[in-house]
Formats: structure tokens, C-alpha cells, sequence
């Protein structure tokens, strides 16, 4: 597709994605927004303009959930008639530029969604066996790994938009020459790559989604970066699992990606034995081939990539995610984010976390002849970018970043 509106050969934002995301401008109150290059389509100027069939009261607010809930019909028909608008010369959308479009830096980019509930899954066999190999050498995986889907309920409250700093947390830590825990700031923050999955249709509490029908209740997708302070983790996890060592804070990208915008994107999921119970069982390519890579910079210095990993690597897929987070009538909501668990591949230069990376901090990353770095410390911006690229059409996420910034 070509369109009338430059778009760098190399942006995330093609005319293929179109995704959306809150912004504001000035002293205006946040609104909804898509994104195309170095652009944003103000959609609630273009409601006003009569370009879209859109509600009253819906992009004017500043959250997505309104916007998400008109159901994927309606919210489908707008990024298409965007796109059908950005090829077509002097269409409505071309004609009103002056109105509706808004360079990116001019702008302020908002959290996109009023997040009611956060599930974190733990999907990823690599990672799971890299981590569980630390503790249990001969038997990494825990008996129930390979049969169900592993989540906790995370904190909803502390998530926040990519670029937003991230206060190193205290909490008990136990080292290994000592009785009994000290209170201290996190020694080992670290972060984990992942994938964010954006509920877009509410379920009726008491009824199960099944793994075909989950694509129906997907609106789209985010970065997302469960931060963790790993000594803190591993003093409270026992029995009850993450606490104080997750919920000071997860960040996520600006622009939430729909389905439809990364069908193309579609890979197989890697094969699965045992084979699942039933209800865990489907058919077709659920995996999505999105590379992930992971740069860190020290306050003083230069950007690093330290990790290149790609969600297609992932065990449970969202289809099973869904299926079985509702199996037992859970029911979810506009808003809701299921982030996939730290997702690592096969090799050492794609695994999802400092955790892995140097293996529980003792090798530690020799970024350049000065800096190493065993986990995170204060200065330090961690960024995930994300991105799927195939037959020239090239989709992504831009990023999801946030520096880390000494402890109150």
C-alpha cells in the first residue's frame, strides 16, 4: 500500500498498523488517538469534523475502554477507513490535515487504558527451564509446567505508560551468610520481556472462553515489562509466589497493536508434549512472529543491545491463556492485560531477563571496559523494542522503556 503521507521506510507505525493509544496537546484533555509514522490522527477532532461515525463520549476520554468496547466491528471499520482515507489521494483525511493530524513531538502520550485487572502468565518453556535450573539443577521444571498454563494475579495499579521512571523498591531481602532478613533496597532489579495481551469484550462471570473463540475477546496487544527485584522475589515467593517483589511497578508501550494488524504475523506454536487436556487444545498458527530486543544505557554512555528474543518462541499462546484463565468461569473485562511471562529463546543472547542473562548475577554483562552490570542500578533506562517484519510490511510496538532511579 502506498500512501500520501511520508512515513520514514523504517517506522513501526506503517500504514499497516494504525494503532491506538491516548494523547493530549497543550492544555487539552487527553484523547484517543491512532498512530502512523511521525504522526498522530487525532480521532475525536475527526468525529467532530464528520469524517468518522463514531459516538459522542467515547474518544474524548482518557482511557481506550470506551473505545474498545463498541465491539471489534466498529473499532475495526475505523482503522480501515483510516487506511483506505491515507492511500486515496485528496481523500476527507488528506483534506482536513491541518486539523486532525499532530506531529509526535508535539504531543504527550498517556497510559492507553484504565486497566481493571493484570494476569501474569508464565509461558515461556526457556525461560522457565533457564530459571528453574538455578534452583533445581536435575529437575528444572516443576511437575505441572508442561499441563497448565502457571499465572499469578498481578497489581493493576502500578502499571504505567513506557518513559515513566521506576523507583527502586525495598522490601526484606535475605542474603546467604545471614539468620534472618534486613530491610534494604532491591540489590537485584532487574527486568523481563513480555508480551501484553489487551482484553477487548467482557465474558460473563461463570462462563469459559474457548480456545476458539479467544480471538474474539483480543483487541490487541503491548510491550510489557514486568519489572522485578529478584532478592526480594526470592525471600517471599515461598509458598504463595511474587508479592513485593512485582507489584512496585510494570510498564507498558503507548500504542496498543490490534489483532488484525499482526495476522500477518502468524507462526505455528512449538510443539507441545504432553499434549494439553482438551479445553487447552486448538488449531491454526497462534504464536506471532514479533522480534524483541533489549537495550540497556547507563546513565553516562552508550545505548547496549543486550538481548534479541521473539515472542514465536512461546509455549502457551494467548488461545490457551485466555481458555484456561476463564476455565473455571473467571470472567474478564474491557482493559484487562494478560502479559505472557518473560519470554527467553534458545540461546544465551536471547534470554528475557538480567536473571538469565547472568545467570543469577554471577556473570555479570561486560558492556564495554568500564561498565558491567550483574542487574539494574540506579541511572540505568532499560528499552524493549518490538517489531514484525515480512514481505516488506513491517509492524511494531516502538518501544517500552523506563529508568531506574534511587529508592525514596
Amino acid at each position: 500500500m502506498k500512501t500520501w503521507l511520508e512515513i520514514p521506510a523504517e517506522s513501526d507505525f506503517s500504514i499497516y498498523n494504525l494503532p491506538f493509544g491516548i494523547f493530549s496537546k497543550g492544555k487539552n484533555a487527553p484523547r484517543v488517538g491512532v498512530r502512523v509514522g511521525n504522526y498522530v490522527i487525532d480521532l475525536e477532532q475527526s468525529r467532530k469534523a464528520g469524517l468518522l461515525d463514531i459516538p459522542r463520549n467515547i474518544c474524548n476520554q482518557p482511557y481506550l475502554n470506551a473505545f474498545i468496547g463498541l465491539g471489534k466491528k466498529k473499532t475495526n471499520a475505523v482503522r480501515l477507513q483510516l487506511q483506505e482515507w491515507l492511500i486515496q489521494d485528496n481523500s476527507p483525511l488528506q483534506r482536513h490535515f491541518n486539523k486532525v493530524f499532530y506531529k509526535i513531538e508535539e504531543v504527550y502520550i498517556h497510559l492507553p487504558l484504565r486497566v481493571g485487572d493484570y494476569t501474569d502468565f508464565y509461558s515461556s518453556l526457556e525461560h522457565a527451564t533457564n530459571v528453574g535450573k538455578m534452583f533445581r539443577p536435575d529437575n528444572p521444571l516443576v511437575a505441572n509446567w508442561k499441563h497448565i498454563p502457571i499465572a499469578y494475579h498481578g497489581r493493576a495499579s502500578s502499571i504505567v505508560v513506557s518513559g515513566t521512571n521506576i523507583i527502586r523498591p525495598k522490601g526484606q531481602i535475605k542474603l546467604p551468610d545471614t539468620a534472618s532478613p534486613l530491610f534494604s533496597a532491591t540489590r537485584e532489579m532487574d527486568f523481563e520481556v513480555e508480551i501484553g495481551t489487551i482484553i477487548g469484550r467482557p465474558s460473563d462471570l461463570g462462563h469459559n472462553i474457548t480456545t476458539a473463540q479467544a480471538d474474539e475477546y483480543v483487541f490487541g496487544f503491548v510491550l510489557f515489562n514486568d519489572w522485578s527485584a529478584r532478592d526480594i522475589q526470592r525471600w517471599e515467593y515461598q509458598p504463595l509466589g511474587p508479592f513485593l517483589g512485582k507489584n512496585f511497578a510494570s510498564s507498558i508501550s503507548a500504542w496498543v497493536v490490534t489483532l488484525e494488524a499482526l495476522e500477518p504475523f502468524r507462526t505455528e506454536t512449538p510443539e507441545q508434549s504432553p499434549v494439553p487436556l482438551p479445553y487447552l487444545q486448538f488449531e491454526g498458527k497462534r504464536n506471532f512472529d514479533i522480534n524483541l530486543d533489549v537495550y540497556l544505557r547507563p546513565q553516562s554512555g552508550d545505548n547496549y543491545c543486550i538481548s534479541r528474543t521473539n515472542s514465536k518462541y512461546l509455549y502457551w499462546n494467548t488461545a490457551q491463556q485466555i481458555a484456561h484463565h476463564t476455565i473455571n468461569g473467571c470472567n474478564l473485562k474491557v482493559g484487562d492485560i494478560l502479559a505472557s511471562g518473560t519470554i527467553s529463546g534458545p540461546t544465551t543472547g536471547s534470554c528475557g531477563c538480567m536473571l538469565e542473562l547472568t545467570t543469577g548475577g554471577k556473570q555479570p554483562l561486560q558492556l564495554n571496559n568500564d561498565t558491567v552490570r550483574a542487574f539494574l542500578e540506579d541511572g540505568d533506562t532499560l528499552s524493549i523494542e518490538g517489531y514484525a517484519e515480512k514481505d516488506g510490511i513491517r509492524v511494531g510496538f516502538g518501544e517500552v522503556s523506563g529508568m531506574i532511579v534511587a529508592t525514596n
